[in-house]
């Protein structure tokens, strides 16, 4: 009995608002998080891609591609993940829309994320793994301060638990366990995740500097390394998953990242053993007092010189007449 109080007073409690409002316009906390974590990493990406010679703030010609997409796929991959909790029976299938109340996956914003960044490097004329390797650190502190959202929602935790560090769920909750007792404590996953990429975050600006990794290996470190946080938390969590032979789908998803990751790290090592030149494709160099990068491009315009012919005729109508 005193084993369990204490176990309780030292344990970690959950905040007792997921929102506040002002006005008539209603703030989730959850995506004041996800916010956060975006600017900190728009911020700390733009001042790495700066360092290496990239134009200031062409991060943000990026992201405005990027962002959108990882958001959009992140929540439509959580939907997929998650298919009988929105279309199962009795459930209410325009609930999938609400991603104010949580339900994003961050597999699927790499996948959207990849794709607008992919793009919005062809735009700038950036190489797409200078930009990945530059976003790298960033976006894992992005996820750690995004992990926090899930507190304040009071949702994603794990099994029940004694550990003094538990996390106490506010009793009843629509993401209780059925059968577990009032006063059950959970595993705090969101701070196990928030640890593990903080540390994450250290290593990959560690090795970053250490080994001058380039070419997409340093992105290749971060895939590996939450990646394999990612399976055991996900193996302890209680949330409704779909299963697949046995294993829940992130899992899955989350070994697939570790696979990845150690497939662009040794492929780049071979194919660039050298260190990138530019953090521009070759004939889009930016020069510092040029103009936007993403507008200075030959793509649309034709840019030769005229026929000769053309500059005699101009020359000819432009001369004023002598009498």
């Amino acid at each position: 009995m005193i084993n369990a109080a204490a176990s309780v007073v030292a344990s970690i409690p959950s905040p007792s608002i997921s929102y506040f409002d002002i006005g008539p316009l209603r703030i989730h906390i959850y995506a004041l998080c996800i916010i956060t974590g975006i600017i900190v990493a728009v911020l700390w990406t733009n001042a790495r891609l700066t360092k290496r010679g990239a134009e200031p703030w062409v991060v943000i010609d990026i992201a405005l591609l990027a962002v959108p997409l990882a958001i959009i796929c992140a929540r439509i991959y959580h939907v997929l993940t998650h298919w009988s909790f929105y279309f199962g029976e009795g459930a209410n299938p325009w609930s999938a829309l609400f991603i104010w109340e949580g339900g994003i996956a961050i597999y699927g914003a790499l996948i959207g994320g990849a794709v607008g960044a992919w793009l919005g490097c062809r735009w700038t004329g950036i190489r797409f793994w200078t930009f990945a390797d530059a976003l790298a650190p960033g976006l894992l502190l992005a996820q750690a301060i995004g992990r926090f959202g899930n507190w304040f929602n009071q949702e994603l935790f794990g099994l029940p638990t004694d550990v003094p560090w538990g996390l106490e769920i506010d009793y009843p909750n629509p993401a209780w366990p059925i059968g577990l007792p009032e006063g059950t404590l959970f595993h705090p996953t969101f701070l196990y995740e928030v640890i593990w990429n903080a540390l994450g975050v250290i290593v990959i600006v560690w090795a970053g500097r250490r080994f001058r990794l380039q070419w997409g290996r340093l992105f290749a470190v971060y895939l590996m390394w939450y990646s394999a946080g990612r399976i055991v938390w996900e193996s302890i969590r209680i949330d409704p998953s779909d299963i697949f032979l046995g294993i829940r789908t992130n899992v899955w998803a989350a070994i697939l990242g570790v696979l990845l990751g150690l497939f662009i790290f040794f492929v780049q090592k071979r194919r660039h053993p050298g260190f990138e030149p530019s953090p521009y494709v070759p004939g889009r160099e930016w020069k510092a007092g040029q103009a936007v990068q993403s507008q200075d491009t030959d793509d649309f315009v034709d840019v030769s010189e005229p026929p000769a012919s053309e500059v005699e005729e101009v020359s000819a109508t432009s001369t004023p007449a002598t009498k």
